[in-house]
């Protein structure tokens, strides 16, 4: 084991707290252990104390010479470890900076994004479907036929792997309409979106690979940086995703794996890639030979035919979606199509990490897409999304940076004279949740900040408009001199 003894700013000696902004009295005593070198020992031991709390996000670590003398090893020993650590994602090199502690994803979302019943908050920090009497209807209608009916096709089997036929029928005839069309063999049934991605990844992405993404993307990719190992690229964009050139430039100078996007209502920033845009992009992938996994949870969203990567290059696309933003929050059913070749691989990754997805849930899906419930939903959802988004404008219009007719958040411009910590924690204070940039920051270069809002739940629209007043009368003002609550 690894024992720890942190030196505060005054010099003296403490144990189990970091230094306030900095880790420079950082003092591992390294063990012996057969086998193991000195700088993967080091690396555990970094590892263990930022998940354990004791090295703070954004704390600067001491230099590499200064550690080298404390803890004598070799200079080249903290530098392998530092590196090591900043691949697997746990610290970040700044030139003419030094090294510091990067915040994990976890960490970020939950400061922000509310995990349980929100009780007096308006929760506008999670992007949910639109809740409403029809959908309470359909639910329950859905769980009376399903008491009332024989259960065994569905209930009972545990194979195969990837779903059962009648699941992945219905699937296919539901991706055919976003674009897809493809042999059932293709298509696996997850346990939604997210679920979908993770199989994705697994399958072509090895630990050390560099993955591309845009500069603001949605956090679940860079969860999985930090769960998988990868390195994360963040590429510039516009309001159609992922500039061709930066991906181009990307491809060229370096070992790419992959690009992961959310090309229709990319979250945060609710941009939808065109037609020609998305062509440009998988010619550039087909030339390098990167693979293209594409998030389309907020495709159905959007009646605009757009063609799907799956199809622009079936031998390196993944397309992955659900029912969780269209249809119904609850109703955690995905659907991945996978490259030929790689059907039998994924299915055995599916295999290990759920063994298959919960059948009952995709029975329900099944049985929507069959009746046309699904189709009902999503057209209800896209008038909601409208209606919202026509309130955001007319109430927010002046600080919106990025939105769309139809996706359920809009991403605000932070005035100038508002920090965004600090525009988060005054909105909490009137008991309203919001998402600053930080979640979602690809990779070492920050784009411009902001703040998404989320329009989706059970909000009334009379109440999505007094929220959203209090969230403008809260950006006008300027902020208090002293912020109490983070000098606390």
């Amino acid at each position: 084991m690894v024992r720890h003894i942190e030196i505060d700013a005054g010099g003296e000696a403490g144990h189990g707290e970091a230094a306030s902004g900095s880790a420079g009295g950082w003092h591992p005593l390294l063990p012996r252990r057969p086998g193991a070198t000195k700088h993967k020992l080091l690396t555990e031991a970094i590892i263990a104390d930022i998940e354990a709390g004791l090295l703070p996000p954004r704390a600067r670590m001491p230099t590499h010479r200064e550690l080298a003398r404390r803890i004598g090893v070799s200079v080249q020993t903290v530098s392998i470890s530092y590196k090591e650590a900043e691949r697997l994602g746990y610290l970040s090199g700044e030139v003419g900076r030094g090294t510091f502690v990067r915040s994990r994803i976890t960490e970020q979302a939950d400061r922000f994004m509310l995990d349980r019943s929100p009780g007096d908050k308006a929760d506008l920090s999670i992007i949910r479907a639109v809740y409403t009497e029809a959908h309470e209807r359909a639910s329950r209608a859905m769980m009376t036929a399903l008491a009332e009916a024989d259960n065994s096709a569905f209930m009972r089997p545990c194979r195969p792997i990837a779903g059962l036929d009648a699941h992945r029928a219905a699937g296919q005839q539901w991706v055919a309409r976003l674009g897809v069309s493809t042999d059932r063999n293709r298509i696996l049934i997850t346990n939604g979106a997210a679920h979908g991605l993770f199989l994705a990844v697994a399958a072509v992405v090895r630990r050390g690979d560099v993955v591309l993404t845009e500069s603001l993307t949605d956090h679940g990719i860079i969860g999985l940086a930090n769960v998988l190992g990868f390195t994360l690229r963040g590429l510039p964009t516009d309001g159609e995703g992922v500039l061709v050139e930066a991906f181009e430039a990307a491809c060229r100078s370096g070992d790419v794996a992959a690009l992961v996007m959310v090309p229709t209502l990319g979250n945060p920033t609710s941009h939808v890639a065109g037609a020609e845009r998305r062509r440009q992009i998988a010619e550039v992938a087909r030339r390098h030979g990167v693979f293209v996994i594409e998030d389309e949870v907020y495709k159905p969203l959007v009646a605009e035919p757009l063609p799907a990567y799956a199809e622009l290059l079936p031998d390196l696309a993944f397309f992955v979606t659900s029912f969780t933003k269209s249809v119904l929050t609850g109703l955690r059913v995905g659907y991945l199509v996978v490259p030929p070749q790689y059907a039998i691989r994924v299915a055995s990754i599916l295999r290990v990490t759920s063994w298959s997805a919960t059948n009952l849930a995709a029975e329900i899906a099944t049985r929507w897409v069959e009746d046309g419930t699904a189709d009902e939903l999503v057209v209800l959802q896209r008038a909601e999304a409208r209606a919202r988004q026509a309130i955001v404008a007319d109430v927010l219009g002046a600080y919106v940076a990025g939105s769309h007719p139809l996706s359920l958040s809009a991403w605000l411009a932070v005035p100038p004279h508002w920090s965004e910590e600090g525009l988060v924690r005054q909105l909490a204070r009137r008991g309203i949740a919001v998402t600053p940039s930080d979640p979602f920051v690809a990779g070492e270069e920050r784009p411009a900040g902001g703040i998404r809002i989320c329009l989706g739940g059970r909000l009334s629209h009379a109440a999505l408009r007094e929220t959203l007043e209090a969230v403008r009368d809260t950006f006008a003002q300027l902020p208090p001199i002293y912020d109490v609550d983070a000098i606390a």
